[in-house]
């Protein structure tokens, strides 16, 4: 009995990228001619949702820009297939790499990313800011994350439409969606790929956003891996409080109220840190 091939829909957020769609879609429509191609219009000003009706690709607008993570939502509830590839509508992702996510799916896997290689980062900046949250992330997820931030992925869409409720509506759903997948023990990989040179001024200020992932990474730490979060933090006050209780000891045999105050902000935070595993677990009650 022949399988049924997993029907597939290409998700594109997208504001003010029409001279970029209109190099893009056809690229799109050749490498995946049996591919939904859904495009998310965020507010746009300019003329990117005529380009879409012009190619015949099914188009959903915002009636103002929500933000890059608000529009993966609002394509991930509309696509129609089992699997969902999302990638910017800036000329950055190849369409002919579509096909090596899917490969890489196939193999078992619930998402599978695009890692950009070192030497496609827009800068030095940024290669050393995505190394910075590669690490991080990796730590409080134990488990290795090779691009954090790509926006070159494809999904199974039961399991990613799970996480919606959990995606903020700018610039860091890949984070949040990579750690999600990562807690409810659904296997990730990675590619390598290329991204090409955006078309365009980016959406991504370096030092504003930059500030914001490495704020939303200990927000999901606290979420999905809570312990690797407090733990380290409550040792860390338990030893300051120690050295010091030991120094005023040696010096007049005492305890003094810096110690004190240590010793009892190390017991609080490790006792947030269980509170919060358990608030974590809540969120994967229902999950499969």
């Amino acid at each position: 009995m022949a399988t049924v091939k997993p029907s597939l829909s290409i998700v594109l957020p997208c504001l003010n990228e029409e001279d970029n769609l209109i190099q893009l879609l056809p690229l799109i429509k050749e490498a995946q001619p049996a591919a939904e191609i859904l495009v998310v219009n965020d507010g746009s000003t300019d003329l990117s949702a005529e380009i879409c009706h012009q190619f015949k690709v099914n188009v959903v607008s915002h009636p103002q820009p929500l933000g890059n993570g608000a529009a993966i939502k609002t394509g991930a509830r509309n696509a129609k297939g089992d699997i969902i590839v999302f990638m910017d509508a800036d000329g950055q992702h190849r369409p002919e790499d579509i096909q090596r996510l899917l490969d890489k799916l196939d193999e078992g896997y619930d998402m599978v990313v695009g890692a950009r290689q070192s030497s496609t980062h827009a800068s030095k900046k940024r290669l050393f800011g995505n190394t910075v949250f590669n690490k991080l992330a990796s730590f409080m997820t134990g488990q290795k994350i090779e691009d954090l931030t790509s926006g070159f992925r494809a999904v199974r869409a039961k399991h990613f439409k799970k996480f919606l409720y959990l995606l903020p509506n700018g610039f860091s759903y890949p984070t949040t969606s990579t750690m999600a997948f990562f807690r409810s023990a659904l296997p990730v990989a990675y590619i390598p790929i290329k991204a090409g040179k955006r078309e365009g001024k980016s959406k991504i200020k370096l030092a504003k956003d930059g500030l914001r992932f490495f704020v939303i990474i200990l927000k999901i730490g606290a979420l999905f891996s809570p312990m690797r979060l407090f733990l380290p933090v409550s040792l860390l006050f338990f030893l300051i409080g120690f050295f010091n209780h030991l120094h005023t000891y040696l010096s007049w045999g005492g305890l003094s109220k810096g110690s004190l105050l240590m010793y009892v902000s190390s017991i609080f935070i490790f006792l947030m840190g269980i509170l919060s595993e358990q608030i974590s677990s809540l969120h994967y009650r229902n999950t499969d």
